[in-house]
């Protein structure tokens, strides 16, 4: 398999688009143990986002105290948005579930750069973002990444908009 990146992804404005356009996110290899980075990204979204959060795991029933589906198809919707930690083997299978439940978007945690995934979502016209984190996307645009330790440098009395 090549290491070469070819596929270019969406702009930052497109994944604010993408993010703005969401309402519902299924994290795909959830954990629940604290110290992963899917732990920590579903606290982020179920305290700091309006989005309904789902879980999936099969081999788990619950974390952070809500259920958890054993794939895609269970999920009482169709996510809008299906966020990614799994291994790179496990990539082109998931871009293929959420193809098959109808998803808008695949996207691939920090470090996951699955080429192979990113074609099959492409093709059934899913949007498609690799190697960025949901969490940290919507801190930045929403004013919040001083919450996970960045300084944005940002010093405003402006209340943030909300599309």
């Amino acid at each position: 398999m090549s290491t070469q990146r070819t596929w270019v992804g969406p702009s930052a404005p497109e994944r604010l688009g993408i993010l703005r356009g969401t309402r519902s996110i299924a994290i795909v290899g959830m954990s629940d143990k604290p110290s992963r980075a899917s732990y920590f990204v579903a606290t982020y979204l179920q305290s700091s986002s309006p989005y309904r959060v789902y879980f999936v795991n099969p081999a788990l029933d619950e974390v952070l105290g809500q259920k958890v589906y054993p794939s895609l198809a269970e999920l009482p919707e169709v996510p809008d948005l299906v966020d990614v930690f799994r291994k790179d083997a496990d990539l082109p299978g998931v871009a293929r579930e959420a193809v098959a439940v109808g998803a808008k978007t695949l996207w691939l945690q920090l470090g996951s750069w699955n080429e192979e995934a990113a074609a099959i979502a492409e093709g059934a016209g899913l949007d498609v973002v690799m190697d960025q984190c949901v969490k940290i996307e919507h801190a930045r645009f929403h004013g919040g990444l001083h919450l996970a330790g960045f300084n944005t440098g940002v010093i405003s009395s402006k209340r943030q908009v909300l599309a």
